[in-house]
Order: C-alpha cells, then structure tokens, then sequence
C-alpha cells in the first residue's frame, strides 16, 4: 500500500506566542476526499496553508508525498498541488479565459510558452466549470461568484493530482454551491484528484465528503465518516447549534 500523497506531521503554528494549531498531524491518501469543518477561529484555513506550503509551521512538518514540502521547489509543488483560495486580487485587466491559462504556467516548458496542450487543458477546464459565456470578460468585473468559479477553474487546467479549496462555494448561491460540489466530486471520482476543502456549511460538507475532520481550538477532535463524526453531542458542543438543523441542510443538499 502506498503512503499518503499529502501529510501534515505533528504540525503546531504560533502566532505571537498564541497557538493557532496544536500539534496536528493529517495524512491525505490518494484518491481521496476530505472536509475540513469547524467553528470561525478553529484553524482551518492555517492547517490549509500549512499543507500548501505557504506558511511554516513553527513545529512539525507536510510531506508531499515522500519529501518534505518546504524542500521543494515551487514550480515542483505546484506541478502536484493546486490551491483554490477564497478569494485572489488580481492587479491588472485579465479576461476570464487568461487568468484561467495561468494554471498552465507549471507546465509550460522555460523559454518556450504555451504549447498546444495548454491551451486545450484551460479550454477544457472552461467548459468543465461552465465558464463559457464569461470568455472575454475582465475577471475584475466579475461578481465574487463568477470569480470564484474562475479561480476554480484556473485549478482544473492546473491539472495537478492533489487540490486545496478554501471555502470554495463562499460566493456562490446555492446552485452554483451544489453545481461546484458535484464538479469537485467529480475531479475525485472520475479523475482520482485527491482533495482537501475547508467548509463550513455542514449539510454540503457531509453529502458530498466521505471523510470529515473537525477541528476545534486548532486541534483534531474527531475524523471519520460524516455519520461517526456529526454526533448530536459534538455538533451542540462545537458548533453550537441543534443537530436537527444540520439534518435538514444535508437532507436539503441531497435535492
């Protein structure tokens, strides 16, 4: 059996002596699929940063595969792992279809640009994430939604074999929500892409994730399937709501 294509080792991050995680150790197995839940404040979005490699852990360590990911170069990391942040600035004018090019950049040869491959790969992701009537349009002029979607699909022609979302539906209404829940799952079933995604919609989170993990005051408390995880006892006490509310979310997803 191989190893986990992704793993956080005992990771614990400080910040100004307040600790952010505690030594937290997650391992992404290949194929696999995975939902990061919790309150506001937990440490989610910092446990996805650290198994990016964007910020050091101030102890313990992420293996990508079998080498440690601070070892590696970026162009390297980003040929095996992409990242759907909640959000990106873009500086200048970009049309829709260039900012989703640059999810080639790892790929491309030095010196010599896009190749035919590329740009059939971001024509692909394009019409995979259904972005087709946005082509042309500069992504600055985008509403949060479309743009998430953009940035979403600037992953998919990244074609890498793991994928880090950070809240990925946080713009989107709820069909867009469930339209990128079903491409996600699709990406892992039908692509092998392994994944990470922070959420924090509980209903969405355990109708298309297999395995949740929560996280509370920046440790592991439970990690599992979405039934042994989502007691009644844990989601009063951790997120402080009545579990018949998360009932019903799930059951309104599965619509």
């Amino acid at each position: 059996m191989s190893g986990p294509v992704l793993h956080a080792d005992g990771v614990t991050v400080e910040i100004r002596t307040r600790a952010i995680l505690r030594d937290v150790s997650l391992a992404l197995g290949a194929g696999e699929r995975v939902a990061l839940v919790g309150p506001n404040g937990a440490g989610k979005s910092t446990l996805l940063r650290v198994l990016a490699g964007t910020l050091k852990p101030t102890a313990g360590r992420v293996l990508l595969g079998d080498a440690p990911i601070a070892a590696l170069e970026r162009s390297e990391v980003a040929r095996r792992l992409a990242v759907v942040p909640q959000q990106t600035a873009l500086p200048f004018a970009m049309r829709v279809e260039e900012v989703v090019a640059l999810g080639r950049l790892p790929h491309e040869a030095p010196f010599r640009g896009t190749r035919p491959a590329d740009r059939a790969a971001t024509a692909a992701a394009i019409e995979r994430v259904g972005l087709g009537h946005l082509m042309g349009r500069d992504a600055r002029e985008l509403s949060l939604g479309e743009r998430q979607l953009v940035l979403l699909a600037l992953a998919v022609a990244q074609d890498a074999p793991v994928l880090l979302l950070d809240e990925p539906t946080v713009h989107l209404d709820l069909r867009h929500q469930v339209e990128a829940m079903e491409l996600l799952r699709d990406l892992n079933e039908r692509d092998g892409t392994a994944m990470v995604a922070v959420l924090h919609d509980l209903g969405l989170a355990a109708h298309f994730f297999p395995r949740l993990v929560v996280i509370d005051h920046g440790r592991v408390i439970a990690d599992g399937l979405p039934a042994a995880v989502l007691t009644d006892e844990l989601i009063r006490e951790v997120f402080g709501v009545e579990p018949a509310l998360v009932r019903l979310a799930a059951s309104a997803g599965r619509g």
